[in-house]
């Protein structure tokens, strides 16, 4: 039997705590190590997707 397969949206989702987590605590080490600008485009990721989870919630 061919079970249905996740997609990578769902899984996404589902981790979405979990993933913007990780995206802060990996940002807070690099402005430690005086990377402000690669902290920032990690913020950026973590914003876009809170941002169309937003989006996603209020449809």
């Amino acid at each position: 039997m061919d079970e249905p397969q996740e997609s990578v949206g769902t899984v996404a989702q589902l981790y979405l705590g979990n993933i913007l987590y990780a995206l802060e605590s990996c940002a807070l080490s690099l402005e430690d190590q005086g990377k402000s600008a690669d902290a920032a485009f990690y913020r950026g990721i973590a914003r876009k997707l809170a941002e169309a989870y937003g989006r996603s919630k209020s449809e």
